[in-house]
């Protein structure tokens, strides 16, 4: 057997991928058939047909995650699917950030890629991210950003399925959601943690949601996972003091400055033509103090505007009146 395929073979079976085993087997059929050995290539289509007749159901494979994580999570008492799969054309990465926040970024993506690197001298990636900031800033994006830049899955938690009123329930599913996690590389993503980790202080309710939140502590002090977890939050002022000490990064995601405003203003419209007569910092102006969300939307809405209309550029009127429905629709 090749030595590539060979390899091949046993990643498959580390991963527990199925789908990949499957498909290597046929290829070391096909290559014993190439070498001539058409007895042992009958007996091992044989094996494959009788295995394949007789294999049991399993549940959903993901679609997507190149062999990463062949089947999601479930609840215990409904069955419901605990993760959903982000697939990798629906990654939205590009993003426009200040300097300092960018490097950032960048670090956690770096010290991803030189993790054996930093292994070899006893240091620890950053592998645990909280990004908070302004709704419509760009956290969950940058969750997006991340496994688009480190080649890892991106695997959302669903609270809704998560959360039970049942005993226990709640935490025994997180921690289902923990150990698929380990198993198999993925970026994590908590979106909206709050809905989880929201302070004990006060609470009255010292039943499941106080549990939970033990539990997502304890998972966070215990996570040795092998790809990233990274939690967003539009309140950080709500979320349980204790959970800020688990994480490797805190990061701010701001909302753009001027020169971040136009720089998403030309990205966004890059595939369109724009009027060189087209006053940028009165535009700039208009859209200073959104979100990075307002600014791409304002954008394309001038764009579908100015091709509804007819027109072959995108002109000061059209920007002027995006914004100005936008706004209103914000304020109203």
């Amino acid at each position: 057997m090749k030595a590539q395929l060979l390899k091949r073979l046993v990643r498959a079976i580390a991963e527990g991928s199925q789908r990949d085993l499957d498909e290597l087997a046929k290829q070391v059929v096909e290559s014993e058939k190439q070498t001539g050995h058409t007895r042992l290539a009958a007996q091992l289509e044989g094996i494959l047909t009788e295995t394949t007749r007789i294999q049991p159901a399993k549940a959903r494979p993901t679609r997507g995650t190149r062999g990463h994580l062949t089947e999601l999570p479930q609840s215990r008492r409904h069955g419901e699917e605990l993760l959903t799969v982000i697939e990798r054309d629906d990654l939205e990465h590009h993003m426009v950030l200040p300097a300092d926040v960018e490097a950032r970024f960048a670090r956690i993506e770096c010290e991803f890629a030189a993790r054996e690197r930093l292994d070899a001298y006893g240091l620890r990636p950053r592998k645990t991210i909280l990004l908070h900031g302004q709704p419509g800033c760009g956290k969950t994006l940058g969750a997006k950003r991340l496994a688009w830049n480190t080649g890892l899955p991106l695997l959302k938690v669903r609270f809704d399925a998560l959360l039970s009123s049942y005993f226990g329930e709640s935490a025994s599913n997180l921690r289902s959601v923990f150990v698929a996690a380990k198993e198999h590389p993925c970026v994590l993503l908590l979106d909206e943690c709050d809905f989880i980790a929201r302070s004990r202080t006060g609470q009255r309710d010292i039943g499941e949601a106080s549990r939970i939140v033990n539990s997502l502590l304890q998972l966070m002090e215990e996570y040795d996972a092998p790809g990233l977890l990274v939690a967003t939050t539009n309140v950080e002022d709500s979320l349980d003091d204790a959970l800020f000490r688990r994480f490797d990064e805190v990061l701010l995601v701001p909302p753009p400055g001027r020169e971040e405003i136009e720089r998403l203003l030309r990205m966004t419209l890059s595939s369109v033509a724009v009027d060189g007569a087209l006053e940028w910092p009165t535009i700039i102006e208009l859209l200073s103090g959104t979100s990075a969300a307002m600014v791409v939307k304002a954008a394309r809405d001038a764009a579908k505007g100015a091709v509804l209309s007819g027109r072959k550029l995108i002109q000061q009127q059209h920007l002027e009146t995006a914004i100005a429905e936008l706004r209103h629709t914000n304020t109203g």
